[in-house]
């Protein structure tokens, strides 16, 4: 038997401490190489650590909510002699686990339509087994798996009464009860904590899953939902008169650096209204593109794009300043800002001006969704060079954007949407967006920001001008 410490390491370039959010073990428990033991925050992001352990976790040294230096033990795990198998905290796809399980079991122990994923769902029969499986190249490696293929038959609970629905949501809420199947919610691990990040009540969502569960698309979906029904109705005043709520985290680097930047660079601001309405044409054909089947295209993409072309017409926006020099870079590392349940976070797809639109539609699509797992690594906010922030998509027409710390230039794109517009001497309903834009003046002079604003609203305007 050894014991082996856990030290807390260095996540992320320059950060020196950070925050225990969540442990996913506890004392006692068996822990594989890779399993992810807890969630830290740092300054830029929330990551989760895998054990480089194999045995039994022993002390966890650390109490969330404690914040600690890079370095500090955080755990320890007790190796050597027969450790007891772990749950697998990631469970593979059931179709996956369905075949390999029909190695050793009946035909009739087979999960029937409407199975569920390893270690959720209703119970089966028998009893459960655990085996070893062989991977070739690899030797033997203890794997285990419960759920509905072998587990003893228990009574089904009772359902608990539920509140009758309010009188504005009651037809879509037996709508959907009636399109969800009875039983306990079938969700991998990582749908389940999305669905906790954006306080959507699984038991609530419709499942679309091949094997009836829920799958991100449909958390997001009742997210957006429940969003706006919320909008809708008037909250109740909170018992307490007031909340505290620690400044630290992702949070205190926001402040840190908004603050730096307003008051360190001299902002100059531009807004322009454009006429977007080929742009939304040209979004609808790439959307029915088989090149582009299954990849998310919005007026983003596009917008990224105009940027890129745009900065290359005007490469002063895409500097920094030092002081003692100006920093003029010759490629794009394009920042998205992005919020996420833990704040605004600004990661940037690296070396975007060398990109097709397909690349950069899959980069975009990677980005958000990373973002909104709360899972963006810290190096991935690091080294950006210009930024878009996408206010539109909260409903908003134009906002005065801060420069992202180190950078010089940020454009902000509105709502689009069909306003009254002049054509041709005529009144017609047209796609209208308003573009926004922040500039250092240290670095950026007023020429230079309104050449390369409008650069960006011709594209907005005629995207035909990206095949130049």
């Amino acid at each position: 038997m050894s014991e082996s410490q856990f030290l807390l390491p260095d996540v992320g370039e320059g950060l020196t401490e950070a925050e225990i959010v969540a442990w996913k073990v506890a004392p006692g428990e068996p822990v594989a190489v890779n399993q992810v033991i807890v969630e830290i925050e740092t300054a830029k992001s929330l990551v989760e650590l895998p054990s480089p352990f194999e045995g039994t976790v022993g002390e966890l040294l650390v109490s969330e909510g404690q914040t600690v230096e890079v370095g500090t033990p955080i755990f320890t795990v007790t190796s050597g002699g027969e450790a007891p198998a772990a749950p697998v905290r990631e469970p593979e796809p059931a179709e996956e686990v369905a075949a390999d399980a029909a190695a050793t079991v009946s035909h009739e122990e087979e999960p029937k339509a409407g199975a569920v994923l390893v270690g959720y769902g209703s119970a089966g029969h028998g009893t459960t087994r655990r085996r070893r499986l062989t991977h070739p190249g690899t030797g033997s490696l203890p794997v285990s798996f419960t759920g509905s293929i072998a587990q003893p038959t228990v009574p089904a609970p009772q359902a608990a009464p539920q509140p009758a629905p309010t009188p504005s949501r009651a037809p879509a809420a037996a709508a959907a009860s009636a399109a969800r199947p009875a039983g306990p919610v079938v969700a991998k691990p990582p749908i389940r904590k999305l669905a906790k990040d954006l306080g959507v009540d699984l038991t609530a969502v419709t499942p679309t899953g091949p094997i009836g569960d829920v799958t991100r698309d449909d958390v997001l979906r009742e997210a957006t939902q429940v969003t706006v029904f919320r909008n809708l109705q008037t909250p109740e005043w909170p018992d307490d008169r007031e909340d505290r709520i620690p400044v630290k985290g992702v949070r205190k680097a926001i402040a840190n650096a908004m603050t730096s930047s307003a008051f360190t660079a001299p902002h100059v601001s531009l807004f322009v209204d454009v006429d977007a309405t080929r742009t939304m044409e040209f979004v609808k054909r790439l959307k029915n593109s088989a090149d582009f089947g299954g990849v998310k295209v919005s007026p983003l993409l596009i917008m990224a794009k105009a940027i890129i072309w745009a900065v290359r017409r005007n490469p002063t926006v895409n500097s920094s300043w030092t002081d003692e020099e100006i920093i003029v870079r010759h490629y794009v590392n394009l920042g998205i800002a992005a919020a996420t349940p833990r704040g605004l976070i600004v990661p940037n797809i690296k070396e975007a001006q060398g990109m097709t639109l397909l690349e950069l539609a899959k980069s975009l699509e990677q980005l958000t969704l990373t973002a909104r797992d709360g899972k963006t690594p810290p190096a991935d906010m690091n080294g950006g060079t210009i930024t878009i922030t996408n206010i539109g998509v909260f409903g908003m027409d134009t906002g005065t954007p801060i420069l992202n710390p180190g950078e010089v230039g940020i454009v902000a794109l509105g709502t689009i949407k069909q306003k009254p517009w002049v054509v041709d001497g005529e009144v017609r309903p047209r796609y209208v967006t308003t573009l926004g834009a922040s500039f250092d003046h240290r670095v950026v002079d007023g020429d230079v920001a309104s050449r390369f604003l409008a650069d960006v609203a011709s594209i907005i305007e005629e995207p035909a001008l990206l095949l130049d």
